[in-house]
């Protein structure tokens, strides 16, 4: 275990462990369903080697396999590791994928939409490169409910607003009369959705295609793959960079 002679941050083990991102870790430490030694966790708890921590009375332990998967998430299925959502049952994508070791999705892609969702153990890591601030591209293929006009497509590209901000420049271009294509840098909520929905289009169809080097190809509907080789070393490049570590 590394972090300093201190020991590491309860929420940041949890994270580490492949249990869920450290926010996620935060909520259910005040939920009381973490305990630390036998006694009930608090935020700021920090573990030292040898300790025991517990996650709804399962040993949690920290992965040493890294982990990183490339999933197609068909719609209907929601990116989260929760199995409820306003008190009802929902799908969720580790149910979904039902990876024989612990993994969690980084970023979201919504109900709604369909198309790539990177999933790993290795979450800190992974959603520091992934955060709109570091402009990261994410690719994406919509169709809408009517005719595409230049006037539209040069909307969006200087950007739109949304969720009391301005969208970032973005890179947009027609596919056909009622489809197009968009690389983001940020990723709002409901982001393109409700870019259209400011000049009057409907998203009738939405898929994330790619995420910085990784892309879709030769990934059926519903299934996951392993990250090569090649493009996990990207991802590590990225991160190194984002540490201001030398590459």
């Amino acid at each position: 275990m590394e972090e300093d002679m201190e020991g590491i941050r309860i929420n940041k083990y949890l994270s580490e462990a492949g249990i869920c991102s450290r926010r996620e870790a935060d909520r259910l430490i005040q939920a009381g369903r973490v305990l630390l030694d036998g006694q009930a966790a608090v935020p700021g708890d920090r573990i030292l080697e040898g300790q025991e921590v517990i996650l709804d009375g399962k040993r949690i332990n920290k992965e040493e396999e890294e982990i990183f998967l490339a999933f197609y998430k068909p719609k209907g299925i929601v990116c989260t590791t929760a199995n409820t959502e306003h008190g009802e049952r929902i799908q969720n994508v580790v149910e979904y994928i039902q990876y024989p070791k612990r993994v969690y999705p980084v970023g979201r892609l919504d109900k709604d939409s369909e198309g790539l969702l990177l999933m790993t153990n290795q979450g800190e890591a992974m959603e520091r490169i992934l955060r709109s601030r570091y402009g990261h591209e994410k690719e994406y293929f919509v169709k809408v409910d009517h005719k595409i006009d230049d006037a539209f497509l040069q909307g969006i590209e200087r950007g739109v607003p949304v969720l009391d901000t301005i969208t970032k420049p973005c890179k947009a271009w027609k596919e056909s009369e009622t489809s197009f294509r968009i690389i983001l840098t940020q990723g709002l909520n409901r982001q393109i959705r409700r870019m259209c929905e400011y000049f009057g289009y409907r998203v009738v169809y939405l898929r994330r295609d790619r995420v910085m080097n990784i892309t879709l190809d030769g990934l059926k509907k519903g299934r996951y793959r392993k990250l090569t080789a090649q493009e996990i070393r990207e991802l590590k490049r990225e991160i190194k960079k984002e540490n201001g570590d030398k590459v």
